[in-house]
Parts: structure tokens; C-alpha cells; sequence
């Protein structure tokens, strides 16, 4: 099989939006309370009705699921629980069908311990995959070569009885990781992903692409100079060392040249999960040239920070210090608590979600964007004992984990399970979240839900959201102004109030503009002043000279 054309611009995927589906917990079609592939496929139609392009899966590969599928026993075959290559198959032509592009999670950086590459480069020291991995002598008092940590706590190292060495692992003990200083390991990779590729995949979503490398020399990590809270939390001992030498590595450089020139020849995407010290300095050295990633994105607006200061910073940091490339902005994801909950506390409402969303689809990048996120779904209360998330269980009671953003779907609010499945859910389904469903939404024009449709359909009548240069205005906080400039277009004004006081200011360059009406948002500018209610926006196109 061959990919279909992508299209005759170049930089489509600049103009796009992308929709993460955990294929978990989307749809469960044969009752085993686990979503599948067969599920995702069923419900690509009511995904093509929010008016997004391209649909990012996260892993759905063979896997002993420790941590659900970000663990890979097989690269080339999907794992049973969520259906065989021709479900696959299906899935990929019904999207293009649709005008939907897909995009896979790429795991490169570690496999399962049951995968046979792993099984085979334990067995002992001489066998042709033993440096397939790393490995490495214990100090002369049996202790680790260093002291690396794992980013789900204790030491990245795990003693091995077999070689009586450590094996390397950054995430789980039973996530070994990959040696990418072994060539032959990179050719194994590339040699997967053109196994996708050929299927009709479109893109890629290189998961912890920083932490392919890692110093030959095992040299042990400094101590932070600041603790890191934007990746891990704080009860996290990860975030106490600068990790300059376990990851983010200058030869990763030379694979992701590699990698991207194998999706050039399929004009196939990649945006690149870039969690380290200097999240900008990876992405600007990722990106440049053209020749590496196409978009990237950090965990900045994952974290519960949320002021108009830190999101404007976040944006010019990244024009400022990113020369050549291009962001990925996302307020949600499969890792992180749900934005209703982590921004806007446990009573926001719709009307939050509707501002969060056309902030975010204001800002330049590519939008990506969490499923259930447009029903504005808040964190789900998942108690200790129904807990699946290893990392969740580890740092237990201050971390709960990321089962929370995980639960399934909620489809129907009368049916068992909100429509999720007919057996038992992997995950409780949150009972707010049945209030929430989609077929009550799907009726009300007021909901969350066609407040999605409505504003994405805006945004593609208006180049200026999507190429255009941004600039931000001074303004109060709680308030984030902001332009979106583009030659032969009238330039777009917009403010944000991201509190739920209403705020009054002066925005002299509003008496120019004529008002764009955006049903679901409310706010006013007269005279040069703009006055915004809770969580209002305001959006204004300057009126043409003459």
C-alpha cells in the first residue's frame, strides 16, 4: 500500500489541528471494557464533525500494557485488545475518506522487557542484540555506574542476574532502554516506521524523542540549579538533577535527519514530545534547518500555572529563541490532569472551556487538541484501589497518577458506562461525565461541543489565526491581548479574561476595528476600552485604511 497524496502545500500541517484519541478509552466495540481500533474507526465521522485534520493515536501496538502501550513488544502489529492490521487498515482508509490524516505514537527510546530484541540481549554478553540496549558494570561496591534517576521514580538502573550488569531504564524497570549509539538499532526503527508509513500513515508523534541518546561516558548528573516542576511534580526527586547526560543528547541530532528525510519521501508529518531542562533550546536545535521536526511542543502549558504572563512569555520565548520552528500548543493530554480542572478548578464551567479553547486556537502553531476536552470534562476522581497507572501508584496520595484524564468517553448519558462499553470499564467512568455526553450536547447549540464546531469552522475563514504573525499588548492581568497580523489580510485583535471577575481596560487600537461576532464568547470594546465578562473574549478585525 502507498499513502495517499498529502496536498500540494507544503506546510499543511501549519494550518491544522490535531485531535489525540486514547484508543483505550474511546470506544469499546467487542464488550472487553477496552476501547479498540474498531471503536475509533465507528466514531472518525462524529471526529471529522468538529472540523479537525489530522487524528493522533496514541500506542495501540503489541504490548504487556505496564504502561498501557508505551511499553512495545512489536513495533509492526497491533496488539489483540484492540483488534489485528486490518482493523487497522480499515481505520486509516475510512479517515482519508473523510479528509482525516493519521498520526501514530512512535516509542523509540525504549521496549518492553518481553520484547524479543530485549529478551534475546539479556540472555548473556556475546549474542548479536547485546549492545542493542544499555548495559553497564556495577561500581566495585555493587552500586549503579551512576546516578541517573527514572522519570517513575528510584534509579535507572535494575540489576540483571543473567549478565550480572545493569540495564538502563528511564520509565518503568520492565521499559528497558534502547542504545541509539548502536546503528543497528536505528535501522530497526527506521525500518518500522516505513512499515507504517507504506500502510497509509501520515504522520508521526515522537514520544520522549529526547531521551533517545545518552552520554557514552556515563558521566552522573549535576545537581538542578532550579528544581524542574514543568515535567514531574515536586514530589518527584527527578527534578532535583539538571539531566544533561542521561538525555538530550548531540548525536540524536544526526537520527532525526534520518528520520525526517524517511517522511519527506511519504510527505508525512512529525511533531516531537520535548521534555527537558531547556524545553526551547531542544526544540530550536530539533526544528532548525527544516530538516529535522516539523513542530514540537513542551509541557509549558501542561502545568497548573495559568496567567496571562506565563502563557505570553511561553509564546514570545519560543518566537524569540525558535528560529525556524514551529509550535504545537496543547492545554491537555493523555499525561496530564484535565485543564478543566488543572486551570480552571473543580467548579468551571462551559463558558471557561469556551474562552481556554479560543485562546488557544488563537495563538500561532499547530493546535493540538484532547479528547474530551470539547465536552469540557473535568479530572476524574479515580479512588487508590481502581488506580492503573504504575506512576500513579508510586508517588501516591500527593500524585494521583494520569488515570484521571484517562477514564473513558462518555457517549450516552443514559446508557451503562455512558455508552463506553457493555462490560467493565479498564477505568471507571466518571459520573459527572455521563451529564457531560456527547449525544446531550450534540442537541444543545449552546454546549461545549458545537461551540468547538463553530469556532474551528471560524478559524478556517481566517488565515490571520493560522499564518499570521503574533504580537501581544499590554494589559492587566488577568487579561491576554493579543494581534494576529497577515499581509493582505485586516489584522485580528483579541483579548482574554482569564478570571471569573469581570475586567475593564484600555485598548486604544479597539476604536479601529469592527467587532467579529464569536457566538459563546462575550465581551465589548467601545471607545478604546474593552470590558470583559468571567472568562469573556473579545475579537476585532481593523477596519480596512480608507
Amino acid at each position: 500500500m502507498t499513502q495517499i497524496p498529502t496536498t500540494t502545500n507544503p506546510n499543511w500541517w501549519r494550518d491544522a489541528i490535531i485531535y489525540q484519541v486514547y484508543p483505550r478509552s474511546y470506544l469499546d466495540t467487542n464488550g472487553d471494557g477496552i476501547g479498540d481500533l474498531a471503536g475509533i474507526t465507528e466514531k472518525l465521522d462524529y471526529i471529522a464533525s468538529l472540523g479537525v485534520d489530522i487524528v493522533w493515536l496514541s500506542p495501540f501496538f503489541k504490548s504487556p500494557m505496564r504502561d498501557f502501550g508505551y511499553d512495545i513488544a512489536d513495533y509492526c502489529d497491533v496488539d489483540p485488545m484492540f483488534g489485528t492490521l486490518a482493523d487497522f487498515d480499515r481505520l486509516v482508509a475510512k479517515a482519508h475518506g473523510l479528509g482525516l490524516k493519521i498520526m501514530i505514537d512512535q516509542v523509540m527510546s525504549h521496549t518492553a522487557d518481553s520484547h524479543p530484541w530485549f529478551v534475546e540481549s539479556r540472555s548473556n554478553r556475546d549474542n548479536p542484540k547485546s549492545d542493542w540496549y544499555v548495559w553497564a558494570d556495577p561500581l566495585p561496591d555493587g552500586n549503579p555506574p551512576n546516578n541517573w534517576l527514572s522519570v517513575f521514580g528510584g534509579s535507572a538502573w535494575q540489576w540483571d542476574t543473567r549478565r550480572k550488569q545493569y540495564y538502563m531504564h528511564n520509565f518503568l524497570v520492565s521499559q528497558p532502554q534502547l542504545n541509539f549509539h548502536n546503528p543497528e538499532v536505528q535501522k530497526a526503527h527506521l525500518a518500522a516506521q516505513r512499515f507504517w508509513l507504506e500502510r497509509g500513515v501520515d504522520g508521526v508523534r515522537l514520544d520522549a524523542c529526547v531521551f533517545h541518546f545518552h552520554d557514552r561516558q556515563l558521566r552522573s548528573n549535576p545537581p538542578a540549579l532550579v528544581r524542574d516542576t514543568s515535567t514531574v511534580t515536586d514530589v518527584n526527586p527527578y527534578g532535583m538533577q539538571a539531566h544533561i547526560y542521561d538525555k538530550t543528547q548531540p548525536e540524536n541530532i544526526a537520527f532525526l535527519e534520518q528520520l525526517r528525510a524517511q517522511l519527506d519521501e511519504f510527505g508525512a508529518v512529525s511533531i516531537g514530545e520535548i521534555s527537558s531542562d531547556d524545553a526551547l533550546a531542544q526544540m530550536n536545535e530539533y526544528m532548525a534547518g527544516g530538516n529535522k521536526l516539523h513542530m514540537a511542543y513542551s509541557f509549558n502549558f501542561l502545568t497548573p500555572v495559568f496567567t496571562a504572563a506565563h502563557i505570553r512569555a511561553q509564546v514570545e520565548d519560543f518566537e524569540r529563541r525558535v528560529e525556524e520552528g514551529w509550535a504545537s500548543w496543547s492545554v491537555g493530554n493523555h499525561d496530564a490532569i484535565r485543564v478543566m480542572t488543572r486551570w480552571g478548578g473543580p467548579h468551571a464551567t462551559a463558558g471557561f472551556a469556551k474562552m481556554v479553547l479560543a485562546m488557544q486556537l488563537s495563538l500561532k502553531g499547530t493546535p493540538c487538541l484532547y479528547q474530551g476536552d470539547e465536552l469540557a470534562l473535568h479530572e476524574a476522581d479515580v479512588p487508590f484501589e481502581l488506580l492503573q497507572d504504575p506512576y500513579g501508584i508510586t508517588f501516591w496520595p500527593e500524585f494521583k497518577g494520569r488515570d484521571g484524564c484517562r477514564t473513558p468517553m462518555p457517549w450516552q448519558a443514559a446508557a451503562p458506562h455512558a455508552g463506553f462499553t457493555t462490560g467493565k470499564p479498564w477505568l471507571p467512568v466518571e459520573p459527572s461525565h455521563a451529564a457531560a455526553a456527547v449525544d446531550l450536547q450534540d442537541k444543545d447549540p449552546d454546549s461545549m461541543l458545537n461551540f468547538q464546531r463553530r469556532f474551528i469552522a471560524l478559524r478556517r475563514t481566517m488565515p490571520q489565526l493560522t499564518r499570521g504573525e503574533i504580537a501581544f499588548i499590554d494589559a492587566p492581568e488577568p487579561v491576554l491581548a493579543l494581534r494576529r497580523d497577515l499581509e493582505g489580510e485586516r489584522s485580528v485583535l483579541a483579548a482574554f479574561n482569564l478570571s471569573n471577575a469581570e475586567v475593564t481596560f484600555d485598548w486604544p487600537a479597539t476604536e479601529a476595528t469592527d467587532r467579529l461576532a464569536v457566538d459563546g464568547l462575550a465581551g465589548d470594546a467601545r471607545g478604546g476600552r474593552v470590558t470583559l465578562p468571567p472568562f469573556g473574549a473579545w475579537f476585532g478585525l481593523e477596519r480596512a485604511e480608507g
